[in-house]
């Protein structure tokens, strides 16, 4: 038996096919970062060093960081050489997160979704910018002012690294409000004017994720939730342009898969027509010759008259035979259509003959030469009368069998 193909084997390629292509983006963004961290580590104690001069420059005179742990002092500038790696290399990871899904998109999405990439990573650079140049003095600084007395405030350098980065990450995340705003309006999830009708909200909100987000201070607190709050007024103004666009977008899209469906339709045409050869038109020739025939014969059969129902005249005795033609019914229908024997019809003859119209005598046939023989009778005397057969018709000793011609006459 035939072997069956494997269906399975076709439905998971294309499945296979794109976690080929997810791990080769994948060590594409590993082999990144790892560039850019081997090129940070040799100045991971100088990059420690800038990140600690917000708080090292309110600190009282004669206070430094410290480390309480063994391997803090290698660990710790390791560890921010890793993230300030992961960080400057994040164009990178969003370029194979673009080359991931942008075959699955559509051109105008296209065009919406690049400026987003680039912006958000622009506004995430721009949020920990904000937080290193205008968050950090004034939070370290209202720290080092409110140290109790005869306190010595030395932070060690592992916290201040997770407090730092935890900064970073909070404001960086809260410069992204304008592109999720965007993305709200452009996925059709809400509109502009219910934005600006929820704005209130909005601004409470602000407040409370800055309280999650950032150290239980009202500094921090405040300096988080206003930018949110205005990048959230940004958002609203950007995502009415996005709106349109999204809107210009959905039509595209309807004529591009109606231009599909047609340019398919047509290949399905084309794929299902093929000329035929000379022996299949030969036949189609034939085929419609027979039905033509066959429609002529029918209109023919419907033409005609039916045929009117009359009985087997041959399978009748003489004397019902003699009844029909009294009645004048064998004189109806023409003789070829009554079936007859070659006896019954000799004697319809002979009965037709000497009845003539039913009731009257059957008149003397023209004559054209006396002597000369008749062609339906045989000959006829100078009376004219029928010399060959007599009529027994009129005949007063005539007898029913005098008709048969079969019964044997006696000897008189």
């Amino acid at each position: 038996m035939a072997q069956q193909p494997d269906h399975s084997v076709e439905t998971e390629q294309p499945f296979i096919s794109h976690l080929l292509e997810l791990r080769d983006r994948l060590i594409r963004v590993v082999a990144g970062v790892l560039v850019v961290f081997l090129v940070l580590f040799p100045f991971a104690n100088d990059l420690f060093t800038a990140l600690a001069d917000p708080l090292t420059a309110v600190l009282p005179e004669g206070s430094s960081l410290i480390a309480t742990e063994v391997a803090s002092p290698f660990l710790t500038p390791f560890k921010l050489a890793l993230m300030l790696a992961i960080y400057l290399a994040m164009p990178w990871i969003l370029y194979q997160a673009w080359g991931f899904v942008a075959p699955g998109l559509y051109k105008h999405e296209k065009r919406l979704i690049a400026p987003l990439l680039i912006s958000s990573s622009l506004l995430y650079y721009a949020g920990m910018a904000f937080a290193y140049y205008v968050v950090f003095p004034l939070v370290f600084a209202f720290m080092a002012a409110t140290t109790p007395e005869g306190v010595q405030m030395a932070t060690d350098i592992g916290k201040y690294l997770d407090f730092v980065l935890a900064l970073f990450f909070a404001f960086g995340v809260a410069f992204e409000v304008p592109v999720a705003v965007i993305l709200l309006v452009w996925t059709g999830m809400v509109d502009q004017e219910a934005l600006r009708a929820k704005r209130p909200y909005i601004i409470v909100g602000a407040f409370v994720i800055g309280m999650f987000l950032t150290p239980p201070d009202v500094i921090s607190q405040t300096l988080l939730a206003l930018p949110m709050w205005l990048l959230f007024e940004v958002g609203v103004l950007a995502s009415g342009w996005f709106q349109k666009q999204s809107i210009a977008g959905a039509r595209e899209r309807e004529r591009i898969d109606e231009a599909e469906r047609e340019a398919m339709d047509r290949e399905a045409a084309e794929d299902d027509y093929r000329p035929r050869s000379a022996a299949e038109m030969e036949a189609e020739l034939e085929r419609m010759e027979k039905e033509e025939e066959a429609e002529a014969e029918q209109r023919e059969a419907n033409a005609r008259p039916p045929a009117r129902k009359h009985d087997d005249l041959a399978s009748k005795t003489l004397d019902e035979l003699r009844e029909m033609a009294r009645r004048g019914e064998l004189k109806e229908p023409p003789i070829s259509e009554r079936g007859f024997t070659q006896e019954g019809l000799e004697e319809e003859l002979a009965i037709q003959g000497s009845m003539g119209d039913w009731g009257k005598p059957p008149a003397a046939p023209e004559q054209a030469d006396k002597s000369g023989p008749d062609a339906d009778t045989g000959a006829f005397d100078e009376a004219g009368n029928d010399v060959a057969k007599p009529d027994v018709a009129k005949r007063d000793d005539a007898t029913p069998d005098d008709h048969d011609p079969a019964t044997p006459k006696p000897d008189r």
